[in-house]
């Protein structure tokens, strides 16, 4: 039993008590509501068919973001608004653009994923179509990057993204629902929280609840957890939710550095270093799906722990540090001190990992991200390189190398880092420099790659890095990148 549970919902106020700590909000959905229209496909947020869309106060607006409900917990929706596929109509039963513009692009085959496709396009309409922003294929293709269709072929869905905007617009009255949103946030979720489902909103609390449940499993986006308890069918007593914690929450530019919060979602923290470093967005666009990043948390996504975590080999390319906090202070260390084995790291029972911290771009500095994966979006990489060079007067003056699918952590490359600095940068320093890089590590053979060729492909990562850098890019070579050239994951070659 656990405290009561309070949304909008179609306009409602809608409030329920005794839901699990662990209730995903799909189960509560499809079992709890009867609601049918949100489908279950894969349960691990990968096929998208489970999507819907969450409304959050932000100052005197409501933001608009695209999650996966089959592993968002139930709690978490607590004073937000929720739209399924069957609340888009308007209340006359008008049919919503998004609605109109895939029927009118035949844009539904046999129509399992098509709710979960519709959930998508609405948030990009709110969030973009509303602001009268053009909606171009790249912008359809990445917020439809964490649904997948296997019936009906993604053009006409992409189609009805953009022809969705040529529509007569069907606007939302917010300011009824702001009104109900500020309300809800004056709603206490009672004492019984603090025993099974704890979403402090202060740091201070949140240290206090760490300190008094050490063993309560911490979520924010619980875009892992949630795999934990569909998959490997895990219950835990006590929850420990930190994504509503103010201070976790912000994004500040600082002297040397910009700190991010841990409970920023993905989407936030990558828009902020892209903002310093325009050229990692391709890569940070290849992270998950949208719906993933939405949710999903960049303190999250280290505190984790996975060797194939995409964000961890970039981060330790750019320097970053991360700060753990407890009732007894704060301390500072570099993120790849951070891990001492597969999912293990040095933070001790009663600490939370609070910020991450990222050095602002250095004059000369050359930076670029690589993923290597199956298929192009919405999928774990193989293999993952980062790499930082400051190069000046044509000599590395300073190296940092982060590497994933590596090791059983994400890893720093020093012998390879040794090996570029104060040399020249040209191509045989590079060839030096990627013997070593593919003899550093002792990768291990899986379903994703061999060992022999996550070690092939990281040296081939260095040199494509040269390439770059050094104005010969790939395509004066006549390569082709055969999954940029995949418009949509899971599409039949």
């Amino acid at each position: 039993m656990t405290d009561t549970l309070v949304f909008i919902w179609r306009g409602e106020t809608v409030s329920l008590a005794n839901i699990p700590a662990t209730r995903t909000l799909l189960q509560l959905l499809r079992e709890d509501l009867n609601h049918s229209a949100t489908k279950e496909g894969c349960n691990e947020g990968d096929c998208g068919a489970c999507t819907v869309v969450l409304g959050e106060k932000q100052g005197q607006a409501i933001r608009y973001s695209a999650v996966n409900s089959c592993i968002r917990l139930a709690h978490s929706i607590h004073g937000l608004a929720l739209w399924t596929a069957a609340d888009l109509a308007d209340v006359d039963g008008a049919p919503h653009p998004v609605q109109q513009a895939l029927q009118q692009c035949h844009a539904s085959q046999c129509g399992f994923c098509t709710p979960g496709f519709a959930m998508s396009l609405f948030g990009m309409y709110q969030t973009h179509v509303l602001k009268d922003q053009p909606v171009t294929r790249a912008l359809a293709q990445e917020t439809l990057s964490g649904n997948l269709c296997r019936c009906t072929g993604y053009r006409p869905i992409l189609d009805a993204a953009q022809h969705m905007a040529s529509l007569p617009k069907m606007v939302m009255d917010e300011t009824i629902l702001l009104q109900q949103l500020e309300l809800l946030t004056q709603v206490n979720k009672g004492t019984e929280a603090d025993i099974l489902y704890n979403s402090p909103e202060s740091l201070d609390a949140l240290l206090l609840a760490r300190a008094t449940q050490p063993k309560a499993q911490i979520v924010a986006g619980c875009t892992d957890v949630g795999l934990w308890i569909n998959k490997l069918h895990m219950d835990f007593a006590q929850v420990l939710d930190v994504s509503r914690v103010a201070e976790l929450r912000l994004i500040e530019a600082q002297a040397t550095h910009t700190q991010i919060g841990a409970a920023v979602t993905l989407t936030d923290a990558f828009a902020a270093l892209a903002s310093e470093r325009p050229q990692l967005r391709g890569f940070f666009n290849r992270f998950a799906g949208l719906p993933v990043r939405n949710s999903g948390t960049l303190g999250g996504n280290i505190a984790n722990g996975s060797p194939i975590g995409d964000s961890m080999p970039l981060l330790i390319a750019l320097r970053a540090t991360v700060v753990l906090a407890s009732v007894r202070g704060q301390r500072e260390l570099p993120l790849e001190a951070l891990y001492t084995g597969y999912r293990k790291n040095v933070m001790a029972a009663d600490e939370v990992l609070a910020y991450v911290r990222v050095p602002h771009p250095q004059a000369n500095e050359h930076v670029q991200a690589y993923k290597v994966s199956k298929r192009f979006e919405d999928d774990i990489s193989a293999v993952c390189l980062a790499v930082n060079l400051q190069v000046v007067d044509g000599q590395v003056t300073q190296a940092s190398i982060g590497a994933g699918g590596m090791a059983a952590t994400p890893v720093r490359a020093v012998q390879t880092e040794a090996a570029l600095i104060n040399q020249p940068w040209t191509q045989a320093t590079v060839a030096t420099a990627m013997d070593v890089l593919k003899a550093e590590f002792a990768p291990i053979s899986d379903m994703r790659a061999s060992a022999a060729y996550r070690r092939e492909v990281l040296g081939n990562l260095l040199h494509r890095f040269w390439l770059e850098t050094s104005g010969q890019g790939a395509c004066q070579l006549h390569t082709i990148d055969f999954d940029a050239a995949m418009p949509m994951p899971g599409v039949a070659a």
